[in-house]
C-alpha cells in the first residue's frame, strides 16, 4: 500500500484550511464595514426612541465608531427636521 499512498499524497486538513479562510473573510468583512456588529442594532434602537418625540427619516440617524488615539469614540449624529411638530404626546 506504500506505493498507492505515495500517489495519493498526504491527506490535507481541509476542515482546518476552510476554517482559517472563513476567519479571514469574516475579519475582512468586519473591517470593510468599519465597525462592530452591534452598530446597526444600536442605530435602529436610537431611531425608535427618537421617533417617539420627533418625526425623523430613517437616514436621519448616523452612528459611527471613530478611533481617536487610543480610544474608540461613538459618534452619533441626528438630523432633526426644522419646525416639525413632536410625534409623541407633549408633556
Amino acid at each position: 500500500m506504500g506505493f498507492l499512498d505515495f500517489l495519493k499524497g498526504k491527506p490535507k486538513a481541509t476542515a482546518n484550511i476552510a476554517k482559517e479562510r472563513l476567519r479571514i473573510i469574516v475579519a475582512q468583512e468586519r473591517s470593510a464595514r468599519g465597525g462592530p456588529d452591534y452598530l446597526p442594532l444600536l442605530r435602529r434602537e436610537l431611531l425608535e426612541v427618537i421617533r417617539k418625540y420627533v418625526n425623523v427619516d430613517v437616514d436621519a440617524v448616523k452612528v459611527d465608531l471613530v478611533k481617536e488615539g487610543e480610544h474608540d469614540v461613538l459618534d452619533i449624529s441626528v438630523a432633526l427636521p426644522e419646525g416639525e411638530a413632536r410625534a409623541g404626546n407633549p408633556d
